[in-house]
């Protein structure tokens, strides 16, 4: 048992907004309130935490583990300029033995202006194969050495679900989009399984920096296998609701596992499906062209048709879909595979599942009330707004009017739980919550009142999109997203208080400790 003491303890339960004092006993949340407590409880161990503020545990509900582990240690491709990303490439392939793989990560076409080329990476890493992922991981870029290993040339025809990028000549330029990357991925060294599960606990501990004490992950299956090892192990400290890629419902189907199943460090989520592309590379799936592109209208990978029998099987044995849409095509296809799956689970009396759409970057305002009232999450990244607002603002237009819309959301009564795409964007949640109640960049633009304001919400509605959102789309609701008796010891300490600080100083929040299941894994 301890007790923390002088403190101000945001609950985000209605009951008992506020407390001074918590009690925690193996694991869990024994008491919350006043000082009081201090003589119930006389006698246990005390810590003072001098006035700090202490939050429930953050969750990130949509973010890429292996992935970002895996960018920790490769190059960071995010700049300002081609030439400072060729640079760091160059000096890499500098210290590299010929012909390793160099990789990178973070790389904007829309950022510097163009399309980067095969040609400007052959320049810079002549005797190594080179593969970059973009910040959407919706396109890639690879130099011409990877691309002859992969047996790219000007005949090799495009996948079903990809797009290489080709000269006036019909030769690749290295720019690969959506499943075509997978022509040179699948060619990169894959680490293996204790280089990943250490991979990844690296990276927990740079996740519990930011005060994140549970994440919902969309990575693939050697990602489940880490997190397997390291759960046998005793190394994950982290709380990870695992999803089951779309290629992986047939035999999870035939084993019958269902959404939920686990334990509180490691549990199954949803069957994640892409319905589309993202709005980098412009491949999201949308109803009109994107601006100055007449023939464009992104790729849309499946219709509702199929999407609704990928969702009665999953639902036939109580898995939940979690469904990548982002234009407002893809996004009104998966609502109307929703609406038919809801009629179906109605009929075979099955769970009414807790479904959800992951982005909802930009939606038809037909279909906004949609997700309420069809009872679909909208797992939507708000720090994807602020790095968006540009290239949406350039290529949607008009309609960025019903684009991240999580306060008309909201308003509708939809679900909502938030995330940061990671390593697509920072996990730092106090990055999302910024985004979210300013809609406004680091350097203030684009004005004060921000992107789209009506879009703006309250700190307290931003605070539950990483913590209570989450948890109810996990099923984990009587667990964590708030500190009440009985739920899970999982908190964060902060030295400044989110709901009086300057919208500003939000980004600038990190953790003074963090503490899962009672125990501090991290202290500043």
């Amino acid at each position: 048992m301890k007790i923390l003491q002088n403190a101000r303890i945001y609950t985000l339960e209605k009951t008992l907004p506020l407390a001074s004092v918590i009690v925690l006993d193996h694991g869990e949340v024994l008491a919350i309130g006043g000082e009081e407590l201090l003589r119930e409880f006389e006698g246990a161990p005390r810590e003072d935490l001098r006035g700090r503020v202490v939050l429930p545990g953050l969750t990130d509900a949509h973010l890429h583990l292996k992935h970002y582990a895996l960018s920790l240690r490769q190059i960071d491709c995010e700049t300002d300029s081609l030439a400072e990303c060729l640079r760091r490439i160059r000096t890499t392939a500098s210290q590299s033995a010929p012909g390793k793989w160099i990789l990178g990560h973070g790389w904007n076409q829309n950022v510097w202006g163009a399309w980067p080329t095969a040609a400007d990476l052959d320049g810079a890493a002549a005797n190594n194969p080179v593969f970059l992922t973009a910040k959407s991981l919706h396109a890639a870029w690879a130099n011409s050495a990877a691309m002859q290993l992969a047996g790219l040339h000007v005949g090799t025809a495009d996948p079903a679900d990809g797009q290489i990028q080709r000269n006036p000549a019909g030769e690749p330029t290295g720019i690969l989009l959506e499943g075509a990357a997978s022509l040179v991925g699948r060619l990169v060294p894959e680490p293996d399984l204790g280089d990943l599960a250490d991979a990844i606990e690296r990276a927990q501990t740079e996740l519990w920096k930011f005060g994140l004490t549970a994440v919902h992950d969309f990575d693939q299956r050697d990602c489940f296998m880490a997190l397997q090892q390291l759960r046998l192990d005793g190394r994950l400290k982290l709380r990870v609701t695992k999803s089951i890629p779309m290629e992986l419902l047939a035999r999870a189907h035939d084993l019958g596992l269902r959404t939920g199943f686990g334990d509180d460090l490691l549990r199954i989520g949803s069957v994640k499906v892409f319905m589309d592309g993202a709005l980098g590379p412009r491949t999201a799936a949308m109803f009109e062209p994107y601006d100055g592109e007449p023939g464009n209208k992104g790729i849309l990978n499946l219709d509702g048709e199929q999407l609704f029998e990928l969702g009665r099987t999953a639902a036939a044995v109580g898995l939940a879909m979690a469904v990548h849409a982002i234009g407002d095509r893809a996004n009104h296809e998966a609502l109307q595979a929703f609406e038919h799956l809801r009629a179906y689970e109605g009929v075979r009396h099955l769970p009414r599942l807790r479904h959800r759409i992951e982005h909802v970057q930009v939606i038809h305002p037909d279909d906004l009330g949609r997700l309420a009232s069809l009872d679909v999450i909208a797992s939507m990244q708000p720090v994807h707004a602020t790095s968006d607002m540009h290239m949406a603002d350039t290529y949607w237009g008009s309609r960025t009017a019903w684009a991240y819309a999580w306060k008309s959301q909201l308003q509708a009564g939809t679900h909502v739980a938030f995330g940061s795409d990671a390593p697509v964007e920072s996990p730092n949640p106090f990055w999302g919550i910024h985004a979210a109640i300013t809609r406004r960049r680091p350097d203030g633009a684009p004005g004060p009142q921000g992107w789209h304001p009506k879009q703006r919400i309250s700190r307290q509605q931003a605070l539950e999109g990483f913590t209570m959102g989450p948890a109810y789309a996990a099923y984990a609701e009587n667990r964590h997203g708030s500190l009440a008796r009985g739920k899970l010891a999982d908190l964060v300490v902060l030295e400044k208080d989110p709901f009086l600080c300057e919208p500003d100083d939000l980004r600038r929040m990190q953790s003074s400790a963090t503490m899962i299941g009672g125990d501090w894994v991290f202290r500043a």
